[in-house]
């Protein structure tokens, strides 16, 4: 079966921006295949992996307004879909408000991050300029997949089989308001808790709440922070969320004059707050930690006195461009570059008995987007999955397997030329151990334009893919993934 069902003549093409070309450049074409249409280029896909690998991402289609940055493109899903040993793969637009308003104009109507200051009408995100793409984080909760952006959007809702648009969450999206949600919302799969958080230049400048595996909206709160911070993640445990004051944020003077400077405050702490699920602000306890950034964590969970969170440490998150040309993408590149930021997985410690912190690296190589069996999320794990990132430029090239207990790893590279994106874990049916089960990811090959499946075995990722089946057509690299198994299907309805 192979089935086209949408195609655009795309006008995105921003001359040499590395972000719309090579293995970044857009997918023009909406499709629906499965096998055995779609090639098994190597192996068998196992009969034990049952459910959908989604992948969101931005997807650009129409001229930017201003510099592209690749946090600003349409928001695109890609998803293969398992069961009885054969593979569907489908490809969607998230079709958002903007998205909708774009593709009636004809042209972009909104800019980007990196100059928000030409937004000429009101737009949506936490410097209220952007258009809501939704293409950054995606989950399954309450039986629907959820997409939003990272600089906050509206919670919409896809259906996680044919990955039609839902719109906006009916049953609690318009009690945020303005804020929505921001990319990182967490789920608790042993309660069905969704945490998430949200964002903004004016008081409150943070909220935090929860929505219950009936899909209501149970706690919804302010929390007090010192001014306008740019949050990314955020931890959560079996009793608590890991609130994050970290201190790269807008310089405060220039945000009074309109103008978005991220500058990265040397001289102050990061602070992480742990509040209980359903806290307060009065509730929350700060803690100190060094000056650093976060992007992503694998996990956090809680250990006698102690909530331990671990993930990516950005200590130098911006790095100093002052010596590279002011025209061109080489400072756009630089900002984005992990191994100029000094990212590396880390663990922080915290004593709720005593108040102390304290912190340690947990490798010296560059990797992101860690990722962990989600039955284990928010409770104690043993293995992290994360991707190496290419020196100078945002591409993952492979993948490294932690063993937090003996201090093994194991590595994989793609092959030159090709690069990977998120990999989640994916529990092979019946499993008896935290890593009886997969990895998947979606490779492209950027030298020849093509694109592939690829599903390795979790406890051996170092042997390579056990199989790889080709996609109907290239696809850019995405941000974030999510595995759902078939079983989470029961009960959504429609």
């Amino acid at each position: 079966m192979l089935e086209i069902h949408d195609r655009k003549t795309l006008t995105c093409l921003e001359g040499d921006n590395p972000y719309l070309n090579g293995a970044w450049e857009p997918c023009a074409t909406e499709w629906t295949a499965s096998t055995p249409t779609l090639k098994v280029l190597q192996g068998e896909i196992p009969r034990d992996l049952q459910g959908v690998y989604m992948r969101n991402g931005h997807n650009q289609v129409h001229a930017p307004i201003g510099k592209y940055h690749p946090f600003d493109g349409d928001g695109m899903v890609h998803a293969a879909h398992f069961e009885n040993g054969q593979m569907t793969y489908r490809n969607r637009w998230t079709r958002t408000t903007g998205f909708l308003a774009e593709a009636a104009a004809g042209h972009s109507l909104w800019p980007g991050i990196i100059e928000p200051r030409k937004a000429v009408r009101r737009g949506w995100g936490s410097i209220g300029a952007m258009k809501d793409n939704a293409g950054t984080d995606i989950i399954v909760h309450a039986g629907k997949a959820i997409v939003a952006m990272s600089q906050c959007s509206e919670p919409y809702r896809l259906d996680p089989i044919t990955l039609e648009t839902l719109g906006p969450d009916a049953a609690w999206s318009r009690a945020l308001g303005e804020r929505g949600i921001c990319s990182h919302f967490q789920i608790d799969e042993h309660t069905g808790d969704m945490m998430f958080f949200n964002y903004g230049e004016h008081a409150p400048y943070f909220n935090y709440g929860v929505v219950n595996a009936r899909n209501e909206l149970v706690h919804y709160t302010p929390i007090e922070l010192p001014g306008p911070r740019w949050p990314h993640d955020l931890g959560m445990t079996q009793n608590y969320c890991i609130l994050h004051d970290l201190p790269m944020f807008f310089d405060q003077v220039a945000l009074t004059k309109g103008q978005h400077r991220l500058k990265f405050h040397r001289d102050v702490p990061a602070r992480f707050g742990i509040v209980p699920r359903m806290g307060h602000n009065r509730d929350v306890r700060w803690f100190e930690g060094q000056p650093c950034y976060i992007l992503h964590l694998s996990n956090s969970y809680e250990l006698g006195d102690e909530v331990v969170m671990e993930g990516c440490i950005q200590t130098n998150p911006v790095p100093d461009i002052s010596a590279l040309p002011k025209e061109g993408y080489e400072r756009m590149k630089a900002l984005l570059d992990t191994h100029l930021q000094e990212t590396r997985m880390h663990r922080w410690r915290f004593n709720l008995k005593t108040g102390q912190t304290h912190e340690e690296d947990l490798d010296d190589e560059v990797t992101e987007f860690p990722m962990v069996n989600g039955r284990y999320k928010g409770r104690p794990n043993r293995y992290v999955y994360t991707a190496y990132m290419v020196p100078g430029f945002w591409l993952l090239d492979g993948l490294k397997k932690y063993d937090l207990q003996t201090g093994h790893t194991q590595s994989w590279r793609c092959p030159p030329g090709c690069y990977i994106s998120e990999a989640p874990f994916a529990p092979r049916v019946g499993a008896q151990s935290e890593d009886d089960g997969y990895v998947l990811t979606f490779m492209n090959d950027a030298t020849h334009q093509r694109a592939e499946c690829v599903i390795f075995d979790a406890k051996a990722i170092d042997r390579g893919p056990l199989c790889r089946v080709a996609l109907p057509g290239f696809i850019p690299l995405g941000a974030h993934a999510y595995w759902m198994p078939l079983t989470d299907l029961q009960g959504r309805g429609g």
